[in-house]
């Protein structure tokens, strides 16, 4: 089966890495993991596919050893199945686990904006303005790949400036299945322009110094983006 399942009506072509494409400065394990999960994130591994061994060793240039071990790591990260005398495959998203998840991301993130807001220091709140202009322009250019790259680096910059260690190990450890729900949620164009004018309020609040009302946002917009979710599994159900 091939592992690789891409829309109808676009072109076929190689999206895995070439052989010995990986390079000597990590692990093999962990740079495949890293591919491995770029392409479930963005859709190329389609939700439920199947993963078979032979072939995306051949693709990484790697033995099986390592892939396996890769395979392991997105298990663990909640991307990828393990299935006794069966080829491991895509995790599909289902409703009850988006419901969870994104309860326990807004929590983790309206905590880490509310510190945010008192503790961001001028050379990020810098950071956060030119990321959010630039995420405006690829927004306005629907142009989603780099729209959705800037729209994570904004998520993870508000964490991090909230310089609380076990809040970042907490969001850290949800970012993979986050990256795919809200790769997901953006399908829908309606979602996608009230997720730029949430962000813009968000960082509102964040420049005001507003913790109380930057926490409340961002936790709003967590949770809008898991209705936005729900909604196109639904449907996806229905069809």
């Amino acid at each position: 089966m091939d592992p690789v399942r891409r829309p109808r009506g676009r072109p076929r072509k190689s999206v895995l890495l070439e052989p010995a494409a990986l390079g000597p400065r990590r692990g093999l394990h962990d740079q495949a993991a890293e591919r491995l999960r770029g392409l479930i994130v963005e859709g190329t591994l389609s939700a439920g596919s199947a993963l078979v061994e032979t072939e995306l060793s051949a693709a990484l240039g790697i033995s099986r050893t390592p892939l396996r071990e890769a395979l392991k790591l997105l298990a663990v990260e909640g991307l990828v199945e393990l299935r006794p005398n069966r080829s491991p495959r895509v995790a599909e998203l289902q409703a009850d686990a988006v419901t969870e998840l994104f309860e326990a991301i807004a929590a983790i993130e309206r905590a880490a904006a509310e510190l945010a807001a008192t503790r961001i220091t001028h050379a990020e709140l810098e950071r956060l303005r030119r990321l959010q202009t630039e995420m405006e322009a690829h927004h306005a250019a629907r142009d989603l790949g780099p729209y959705f790259a800037l729209n994570q680096q904004i998520h993870a910059l508000i964490v991090a400036c909230a310089r609380n260690t076990p809040l970042r190990e907490a969001h850290d450890a949800l970012h993979a299945r986050a990256e795919i729900a809200r790769r997901r949620a953006l399908d829908s164009r309606a979602r996608w322009d009230e997720s730029v004018a949430e962000h813009r309020a968000i960082l509102a609040a964040i420049e005001a110094g507003d913790a109380a009302g930057a926490g409340r946002l961002l936790s709003d917009h967590v949770g809008h983006t898991g209705t936005a979710l729900l909604a196109g599994l639904a449907r996806h159900a229905a069809a």
